[in-house]
This record gives structure tokens, sequence and C-alpha cells, in this order.
């Protein structure tokens, strides 16, 4: 009885030893795929760092509640060579959406107000109209970009840091028609989530930016964030770049107060972290009811998808791909750029903050789940912009030249008026009728540079794009400016002397 009783102690000991020891090599294994998996995402990211000029980059990755990533490549400021780590703050762009879509759902839980409800019933005096006809405009319209609210609005929003900023903003579209009827389609309007704003302001009976630092980023213990660049003091915040010349260059961009409900949060890796882990149901503190969060989650698909299988929820793309879900948004400022991606059945989100205006951030974003997943990527991303300042770069570089060129000749007149190789003349008709040509031309010229962008990019100012495009174009076209006056200069120059005439 007793060596039967030995022999079932011993069989127990060594299935237990077994399991030990498999358990063991599992987590080995997992912890080298993990490892391998991790080496693969930070080859990408630096290859896709260089290749894009961002200056800073800060990536975090969790899952099931933990964070089991954050790193920062790159340096927040290029000229101190200050290093991106996971405090670095970023600007993070229309990702700031979600924050005031939740906030948005949260009013509504408290009965202050209806997601089915007329905007006009909190803005009595935002009358918007199509087709000259008034119209109604829901939240629910507003929170899913069916507002009919057109696109090219955010060229309209103006500068300014005073407590009014945000109903300034929301004023401009007064002055604008609805592009399309409303719960008729999609079509993107930041300034949607700016109404948005204004609303919470009126019905909370509290500035913006206080309610969410106060009901919104703390309670979810984002504590180092921020509810726009006037709330922040910290010395952590990165340098903003865009690109110009192919090369980063720091630029600060007005300040748009009135658009921080759409766009100008102010956070850090760290913080982000807890965010995705509330999208995801696994944050600890159960601060936020985990049903308005899913509600949050809920895409319009009243309305065709704005990409495939791709719908609109509350501050958030929902994608369903080979039967997964996945929740996303991308965030672009004229200086930084942010994209949050996550995948709920695996409790895993992959967030990444850049210094720099660029799609690369997206395509790091998506690389980066994708590999996570065991997925391949391609690294054949283009940026737009980039592509656009390689050519700007050449015709500035080419403006240049004529802009020399026009100087040595006006040079080379006044070298021979000197030497009394040319006089100075009265006009004449042909001459009269050379300036008024020369005038027309150089007129005619100038106009269609100052005019360019209002005729071909749908009525967008130079002043929207000295902000938004590469450094390069604005620069380019002051240098062009500049050398048609300096043409205009040495074309009076011919017509108002001639030759000496040799005896």
């Amino acid at each position: 009885m007793k060596s039967s009783l030995k022999i079932v102690i011993l069989m127990i000991a060594i299935l237990l030893l077994s399991a030990s020891g498999y358990s063991q090599t599992t987590a080995n294994a997992d912890s080298g795929d993990s490892n391998k998996k991790i080496q693969k995402i930070e080859s990408f990211v630096e290859e896709q760092r260089s290749k894009s000029k961002t200056p800073g980059i800060s990536l975090v990755i969790v899952e099931k509640g933990k964070t089991i990533y954050q790193k920062g490549f790159g340096y927040a400021d290029v000229k101190t060579k200050k290093p991106v780590t996971g405090d670095t703050l970023f600007e993070i762009g229309s990702t700031t959406k979600a924050f005031t879509g939740l906030a948005i759902l949260k009013l509504e839980k408290e009965g202050v107000l209806k997601l089915t409800d007329d905007v006009k019933k909190y803005i009595p005096w935002l009358e918007l109209t199509y087709n000259d006809e008034p119209q109604t405009i829901t939240l629910n319209q507003l929170l899913h970009h069916t507002s009919g609210i057109a696109s090219n609005t955010i060229a309209h929003i103006p500068e300014g840091n005073t407590n009014e900023a945000l109903e300034l903003t929301v004023k401009t579209l007064l002055n604008q028609q609805l592009d399309r009827k409303p719960g008729s389609s999609f079509e993107y309007a930041t300034i949607n989530y700016d109404v948005l704003g204004l609303v919470i302001q009126i019905v909370t009976k509290m500035p913006y930016d206080i309610y969410m630092k106060q009901h919104i980023l703390e309670p979810v213990g984002m504590k180092d964030s921020f509810v726009g660049l006037h709330q922040s003091q910290s010395a952590e915040l990165a340098t903003g770049y865009k690109i110009g010349f192919m090369k980063e260059q720091a630029y600060s961009p007005p300040i748009y107060r009135g658009n921080i409900p759409a766009g100008y949060i102010i956070s850090n890796a760290n913080d982000i972290a807890k965010w995705m882990n509330l999208q995801l149901g696994t944050d600890p503190s159960n601060v936020m009811d985990k049903q308005l969060i899913k509600e949050s989650h809920v895409p319009d698909q009243t309305v065709e998808p704005f990409d495939v299988n791709t719908y609109y929820a509350s501050g958030w793309g929902i994608q369903t791909k080979k039967d997964k879900q996945y929740i996303f948004h991308a965030g672009e400022n004229p200086t930084y750029t942010s994209y949050f991606i996550m995948q709920p059945d695996e409790q895993l989100g992959v967030a990444i903050l850049t210094n720099m205006k660029t799609s690369f951030t997206t395509a790091i974003g998506q690389g980066v789940m994708d590999l996570w997943e065991g997925k391949e990527v391609t690294n054949n991303h283009s940026d737009s912009y980039q592509n656009l300042d390689r050519i700007v770069t050449i015709v500035c570089i080419a403006v240049g030249c004529f802009g020399v060129l026009f100087i040595f000749l006006i040079i080379r007149v006044m070298v021979k008026l000197a030497r009394k190789q040319r006089i100075w003349t009265k006009l004449n008709v042909k001459r009269i009728l050379l300036l008024l040509l020369h005038t027309l031309i150089i007129a005619a010229g100038l106009t269609l540079m100052i005019m360019f962008p209002k005729i071909l990019l749908g009525g967008l100012p130079w002043a929207f794009i000295k902000v938004w495009a590469p450094t390069t174009i604005w620069v380019t076209l002051c240098s062009a400016i500049a050398v048609c006056i300096i043409y205009y200069i040495f074309g009076l120059m011919l017509i108002f002397s001639k030759k000496m005439k040799v005896s």
C-alpha cells in the first residue's frame, strides 16, 4: 500500500515538473517571439523615421491592460539634441476628437443634453443653410461628420488665444453654406468638433478646457496632459517641425485656441497608454462607465462608409478586416502628427506621437500594429508633402537663379549708365507701349500667384497654406514675387534708357 502511494506521489511530482517545464518553455518561447517582434518594430520605426525626416517619435504599445513597450526615437528638439521619452509632450491633433466625443456622450448620460437635439437648442444663433434653406443639424450629425459642413471650413478658423476664441471659430460658419444636406453623407470637417466643444462649454457653464481637464483627463489619470497650449507650461513639450528644403524645419504656427476641441489636446505616451486602456476596457480605475466607452465606438452606418468597410463613430474610425475590428484615428497639426489604433478583441493598442507634420506617422503606426500581429509590412510609403517639397525646392532654386541673373543684368545696366554707354531718355510712343505691356505682364504674373490657391485649391487662402504646407512653398512664393519686382525694375531701366551711339 505504501509502495503504491509512493508511486502515485512520484508520478504526480513528475507531471508537475513536466507541466512546469512546459510552462517555462512556453513563456520563453513567447518572450523570444516578443523580442523578435520588438526588434523588427524598432528597425522599422528607425528606417521610417530616417526616410520621413521626422525629428522625434514616441511609440507605446499596450496589451491586456499593461504597457508592454514604450520607447522614444530621435529628438524632442534637434538643436539641443534633447531625446524623446515617454514624458515628452506632443500636440495630438485630431485624435483629440475622441475626447470631445466622449464628453458629449457623458453629458447625455447625465441628462444634460440629447444627441438627437438640434444644435440650435444650445447655440440659437447658429443658423446654417443648404441651397439658401435653413437646416436642422443634430449633435449626432456633428459627432459623425454628417452635418453637411464642408471640409474646407478649416481654412477659415481664426487665429487667437482669447477666452472667446471657440465662439469666434464657430461663428465663421455663419458666412458659409453647407455643401450637402445634413445626414445625407459623410464629409470630414474638423470644425464639427469645435461646435461640439462650444456646446460642452454652454451646457456645463464652464470653459471647454477646464471641463475637459477636470472631468475627462484627470479622472482617467492623464495628469500630465493639457487642453491647449495655454494650459501647458511644461518644459517637456517637443519642438514642432515641418518639412522644408528636404529637411525638418522648426516652425511656430499661430495659436488656434478656437480649434482645441477638434485638435489641440497635448499629451505624452505614458498618458495615452492610459487612454487606450480605457478604450479597451482594461482601465483598472473604472472611473468611466465601460458601456459609455463602448457607445463611443458605435459607428454611424446610416451613410456610406468613408473608406472600405470603415465608418465613423464618436471621434473614432471603425474598420472591419477579416472578422477583426480596428478602432483608429489619425491626428495632424501644422507641426505634429499622431496615430492611435486598437484591436479590442486582443485588448491591443498602438499609439505613435511625432513632432512633425507627415503622413508617415499613420503608416508607421499601422506598420507597428501589423508587425505585432505577425504580419509583414512594406516600406514603400510616400508622403505627398515630402514629394511636393522636393518639387518646390527645385522650383525655388530655379527662381533664385533667375533672381541672381536679373540682379546681374541690373548691375550691368547701371555700370553702362555710369560709363555713359547708356543714357536716360524720354518716353516716346513706342516706349510708352513697351512700358504698358511690361507692367501688364508683371501685374498678371503677380495676380496669378496671389490668386493661385483660390483658383486651383478650392478657395484656400495663402495664409492657410503658409501655416500647413511645407515651408518651401511660402519661401518660393516670396522669392517669385521678389524676382518679378526685380525683373520689372530691370525692364524699366531698359525702357527709360538707351544705348549711346558710337561716333
